[in-house]
C-alpha cells in the first residue's frame, strides 16, 4: 500500500508521466529487450515496429492510475491484460524485470525530475499494480487447471486435420498429444500458441473458430504477407506436426442470462470468434443477424458452416454477406463497405447486442455507426487481435 506521502506525489506528478507515457513506453522495450533478450519471444516484434504495443501499455498504465480508487473498475479495465497474460503464461518472476526497465526508462525520459521520492512512489505504484495482476492471473491458472480437462503452462498439441478455409484462411485441428480430454471454453476466447521457428520460440493468440467439443481446439489462421508465424503455420505446418497451447482466455463472450437479439459483425478474419458465438446465441433461442465484410469472395470464408446455421435455424439467423471488391459478386450480394444505411436495415430490434471485430478501421467505423444507431457502450462489444487502441478516432 502506497504511503500518504506516495499518493500526493503520484497525484502531483501523474500528469507529467502522462504527457510522457508513449515516449517513455516507446523507450521502455527497447531497453527490456537489450537487458533481457530471453523476454523478447513473448512479444509480437510487428506490434513493437507499429508503436501498437507501446501505446497499449502506456494506456494500461494511465487507465490504472486514473481507477485505481476503485478497484471494481480497476479490475475490470484489467481484464483485456489478464487475458493476453494467462494466454503467455506470465509468471510473478517476470514483473520484476517488468518494473526494472519500466523505472530506468522514466528515469532515461523525465531526466532530473525523477527524484529518490519520485521514483519510490512511482515503483510502489507499479508494485501495487504488479500484485493486482499476479493475484487475478493466479486465479485464472488454478481455476483453469482444476477444470476438466485443464492444465497448467504448456500442453502439446497435434495437428489432426487442415482445410483451407478461403484463398487466406487455412483452420487447424488441434487434438491433445496425450490423448487426454480438453477443457471447454467459452465461446468467442481465443488460445495462445507456442512453437518454434529456426530454434526460437514464438508466441501468438488465436480465436478458437469452432465450438468446444471436448476433444480439440481450432484454430483459423489468415496468411500475412509478413506475418512470421502465419507464414510458418501456411507453409510449413501440416497434419502430424505439434505445438504447444496455452490456456484460453478472452472477455468477448455472451452474457450467461437474458433473450436479448445478437448481432454479430466481422470484417476479414474477424470472423473467426463469431462462428462459436453464434452457434452458443442460436443454441440460446437468440434472434441473430450475422454480417461478415469480406475483401471478394476468394477471400470469403466458412460459408458452408454459415449455410448449415441458415438451414438449422430458419427463423432465427439472418445472415448478410458484403463484398468490398465489385469484380464478382453472387446474385443479390451488397457491395462496398459497412455504411450507417447498411447497419440501420439489418439492427435487430429489441436492445440488441452487437458484437465487432476487424481491421481497426472497421472497427472504428462500426462502433460510431452503432452509436449513432442508438446501441449503447454497454451494448456494443468488441475486441482487438492486436494491442488494444481506441474507437473514438481511426
Amino acid at each position: 500500500m502506497l504511503t500518504q506521502a506516495q499518493e500526493i506525489i503520484i497525484a502531483d506528478t501523474a500528469p507529467v508521466v502522462a504527457e510522457h507515457l508513449n515516449a517513455i513506453t516507446a523507450h521502455f522495450y527497447p531497453l527490456m529487450f537489450e537487458r533481457y533478450p530471453e523476454v523478447k519471444p513473448l512479444f509480437n516484434q510487428a506490434h513493437q515496429a507499429d508503436g501498437g504495443q507501446p501505446r497499449a501499455l502506456a494506456g494500461s498504465v494511465l487507465a490504472y492510475v486514473q481507477l485505481r480508487q476503485d478497484p471494481a473498475r480497476a479490475r475490470h479495465v484489467l481484464e483485456s491484460v489478464v487475458n493476453k497474460h494467462v494466454s503467455l503464461n506470465i509468471q510473478p518472476d517476470q514483473y520484476p524485470i517488468v518494473g526494472e526497465c519500466l523505472m530506468a526508462a522514466i528515469g532515461d525520459v523525465l531526466g532530473d525530475a525523477v527524484t529518490p521520492e519520485v521514483a519510490d512512489a512511482w515503483g510502489a505504484l507499479y508494485q501495487e499494480l504488479a500484485d493486482l495482476l499476479i493475484e487475478l492471473e493466479g486465479q485464472r491458472y488454478r481455476a483453469f487447471a482444476a477444470a476438466p480437462g485443464g492444465w497448467r503452462g504448456e500442453r502439446r498439441f497435434r495437428i489432426a486435420r487442415t482445410r483451407q478455409e478461403s484463398a487466406v484462411i487455412r483452420s487447424f485441428v488441434l487434438e491433445p498429444e496425450d490423448g487426454q480430454p480438453v477443457a471447454d471454453f467459452q465461446p468467442g476466447q481465443f488460445i495462445g500458441v507456442r512453437l518454434m521457428i529456426d530454434g526460437t520460440p514464438v508466441y501468438r493468440h488465436y480465436s478458437l473458430s469452432a465450438s468446444p467439443n471436448g476433444r480439440s481446439y481450432r484454430i483459423s489462421i489468415k496468411r500475412e504477407a509478413r506475418g512470421q508465424v502465419s507464414r510458418h503455420f501456411h507453409d510449413n505446418l501440416d497434419v502430424g506436426d505439434v505445438i504447444e497451447l496455452l490456456p484460453p482466455a478472452g472477455d468477448l463472450t455472451l452474457p450467461e442470462e437474458g433473450q436479448d437479439p445478437i448481432m454479430l459483425l466481422s470484417g476479414g478474419v474477424g470472423q473467426t470468434p463469431m462462428l462459436s458465438l453464434l452457434r452458443q446465441a442460436l443454441q440460446q433461442g437468440r434472434r441473430v443477424t450475422y454480417l461478415h465484410a469480406a475483401r471478394d469472395q476468394a477471400q470469403h470464408a466458412f460459408g458452408d458452416e454459415l449455410q448449415a446455421c441458415r438451414r438449422d435455424y430458419p427463423q432465427q439467423l439472418e445472415v448478410v454477406t458484403l463484398y468490398e471488391q465489385a469484380d464478382e459478386y453472387p446474385a443479390k450480394a451488397p457491395s462496398g463497405r459497412v455504411t450507417r444505411a447498411l447497419l440501420a436495415e439489418h439492427l435487430p430490434s429489441g436492445n440488441p447486442r452487437c458484437y465487432f471485430v476487424g481491421p481497426q478501421g472497421f472497427m472504428v467505423a462500426v462502433n460510431q455507426h452503432l452509436a449513432a444507431l442508438g446501441v449503447p457502450e454497454s451494448h456494443r462489444h468488441f475486441e482487438h487481435f492486436g494491442p488494444a487502441r481506441a474507437l473514438e478516432a481511426a
